[in-house]
């Protein structure tokens, strides 16, 4: 077989491996530090993200800066939780953030002792206390810890049962629908 002057085969070859080297390469730091695929599971966060939805989390933005209430988050079970061996990872979003108080009271939720406005819910869906965010008692979230809370308050456990959740476990930010493609752009930013 006869190639043209100055092709080699394997200089060819050569190339290609360190071209998917190089990009995968990229790909494995884009994962590791910036961003990361994660998929909805479960009905804890309808009507805003449904079972099977792919986001993209966003890993660097946390590392200067604190995150912000009404934030989609992404983050990894707390201690208490069942499948926190797994190391399982829940989308919730941040009611209170550090030093904030929140209070269950009559089906909704006060933050900070005013009746927080939840436009980003359906008028009919209401909240529910647990555990930890008892009927009436008002919590004080500490520094260095988030409460979180499910859209879908009838189905979701969340903060209300396990309380806050320290810093470190937040993986980082929804902040990219991508599938389905029907869905796709980017996630509302929702601050109360």
């Amino acid at each position: 077989m006869k190639f043209r002057q100055g092709f080699s085969l394997g200089g060819f070859i050569l190339e290609f491996v360190q071209s998917i080297v190089l990009a995968l390469s990229v790909f494995v730091l884009l994962y590791l530090f910036v961003a990361q695929p994660n998929q909805v599971k479960g009905s804890s966060m309808v009507p805003n993200y449904t079972d099977g939805e792919y986001l993209l989390t966003d890993k660097l933005t946390y590392q200067f800066s604190e995150p912000k209430r009404g934030d989609v988050v992404v983050f990894k079970a707390p201690a208490s939780e069942p499948c926190a061996e797994n190391e399982c990872e829940y989308i919730k979003r941040i009611i209170g953030i550090p030093g904030d108080t929140v209070k269950v009271e009559e089906q909704k939720v006060y933050l900070n002792g005013n009746l927080l406005d939840q436009k980003f819910l359906p008028a009919d869906f209401v909240t529910d206390p647990g555990e930890f965010c008892q009927e009436g008692i008002e919590v004080m979230v500490p520094q260095g810890e988030y409460l979180v809370f499910g859209d879908n308050r009838s189905h979701s456990r969340d903060g209300r049962e396990f309380g806050p959740i320290k810093k470190d476990l937040i993986v980082g930010r929804a902040f990219f629908k991508y599938w389905p493609t029907t869905s796709m752009g980017l996630i509302p930013t929702i601050r109360f």
